[in-house]
């Protein structure tokens, strides 16, 4: 029986992470991965999606080429190469993965990794099954899309986000429940490339989580680019015919029809507790999550969970933070709290967000002020025909800390790491405004915003 300091089970970027870091501290490690290296994210979420997006954003870009004084005929699109294209970049990056675990002295083992009453892992690759014995275990299982009852995948006409991904051929109308991070994302993927799209949100407002004034906005150009959005729509049935969905729906009370080639189902995820051996190892879990306190360890000593499995924020950059933090644990070492977690979407207009919105800081009983700041008075904005959106942040009135941020507009998920640090280091508008941004720059507009909440803006 081979023994481990940590034996992750799960390859996804918190996995592969923890792996890494345990072996930095000197850890004998090995990591047991049954499909591809890199997980969901790496292979069917975070990087292919955005490798679709970006495409569907520089297609609309050039179809828009007269604005910038370039005369260019209508571009012809290659489906099969739009798709390929995203497939190779995660290919490439998985055998990234690959790559690092060898560098850093990782042993990889191909299976399904299950605990044992007796805490050992055992490694199923189905072919034979191999014991190993562990010290501690780090659970990195991910999760997967989660169907809604009476509206059940069948992988061809009612899909998840892994089909949405691959289809061979672009439907002429979707149907998307959800109007989450995914919905919206796929909303903007197929519309840009003249999809009929109908997206559907039970709540009243798109992107739940979100600020409603950035959702609103956003919900404000979704709109403008020819998707219908409907909130508080509840779906009364999806019937699957023989070449096209039914979708049946009620807003307000009111009855709607529609058939479409394909529906999207885009309601959550659900974590990927079956299989793992966890109640015979005393591993306690609750509405198919598994729990952990705040080491990341589980009610059983020594194993731990990181990422999707243990439960909300479910990004992949906060599972890259618990698996390094269950593995500084592990080793007995101490470190700061995990901290504020950005939220980022990455259709077009962009929306990102840190930290508290204004309704959660009010309702939290703090005295606030809110700044904004429109790209359309950004001066990068307007030479860059990137109008849309603004940075909208809140402050404590009285010491005037930040206490978050949303920003709805373009590059808004590469602006947001400025409000996170800014977070970090409990910082005040004080510091925003004063710390000297580049002109011209979108960033400006975080600069501005600090100074728009006290009375202090310049260009606005």
């Amino acid at each position: 029986m081979a023994a481990y300091d940590v034996v992750v089970i799960g390859g996804g970027p918190g996995g592969y992470s923890a792996a890494i870091r345990a072996r930095q501290l000197g850890r004998k490690t090995a990591l047991v991965e049954e499909a591809d290296l890199g997980g969901v994210c790496l292979n069917w979420g975070c990087i292919p999606t955005k490798a679709l997006l970006k495409q569907a954003e520089v297609y609309q870009l050039v179809r828009h080429a007269d604005e910038y004084g370039i005369k260019v005929g209508e571009p012809e699109v290659d489906w099969e190469m739009v798709i390929g294209r995203s497939r190779d970049v995660a290919e490439r990056l998985s055998k990234g993965v690959a790559y690092l675990m060898q560098k850093n002295g990782v042993d990889v083992l191909q299976g399904r990794g299950k605990l044992t009453p007796a805490r050992k892992v055992q490694v199923d690759d189905g072919k034979s099954v191999t014991e190993l014995d562990a010290a501690q275990v780090i659970l990195a299982t991910g999760s997967r899309p989660k169907s809604i009852p009476g509206v059940e995948f069948d992988g061809t006409r009612i899909i998840s986000s892994k089909e949405a991904m691959v289809q061979e051929e672009r439907p002429q109308a979707l149907a998307i429940i959800g109007a989450g991070a995914i919905g919206v994302e796929f909303a903007y993927f197929y519309r840009a490339y003249g999809s009929e799209v109908l997206l559907l949100e039970a709540l009243p407002q798109i992107l739940p989580r979100e600020d409603e004034e950035i959702a609103a906005g956003l919900a404000e150009s979704l709109s403008e680019q020819g998707i219908e959005v409907a909130t508080g729509a509840k779906v009364v049935a999806v019937n699957n015919k023989k070449r096209r969905v039914a979708v049946r729906y009620e807003v307000g009370g009111e009855a709607f029809a529609r058939e479409v080639d394909r529906v999207l189902v885009a309601t959550g995820v659900q974590g990927n507790i079956e299989g793992l051996g966890l109640e015979a190892a005393g591993v306690r879990t609750r509405n198919g999550m598994v729990e952990v306190d705040g080491r990341m360890e589980t009610s059983a000593k020594g194993v731990y969970a990181i990422g999707d499995v243990a439960g909300t924020p479910q990004l992949a950059h906060a599972a890259v933070q618990e698996g390094i933090a269950a593995v500084e644990f592990a080793a007995g070492k101490e470190r700061p709290e995990l901290g504020q977690v950005p939220n980022c979407i990455y259709c077009q207009p962009q929306v990102a967000s840190v930290g508290m919105s204004e309704k959660e800081a009010r309702e939290a009983g703090r005295d606030v002020k809110v700044g904004r700041f429109p790209f359309a008075a950004s001066g990068k904005g307007q030479a860059a025909g990137e109008t849309a959106g603004l940075v909208k942040l809140v402050f404590d009135a009285r010491y005037g800390e930040l206490l978050g941020g949303a920003i709805l507009g373009a590059e808004a998920t590469e602006l947001i790491a400025e409000l996170g640090l800014a977070l970090r280091l409990e910082a005040t508008y004080e510091e925003l405004l004063l710390t000297v941004h580049a002109h011209p720059t979108l960033s400006e507009a975080v600069m501005e915003a600090a100074g728009q909440a006290f009375g202090e803006a310049i260009n606005i």
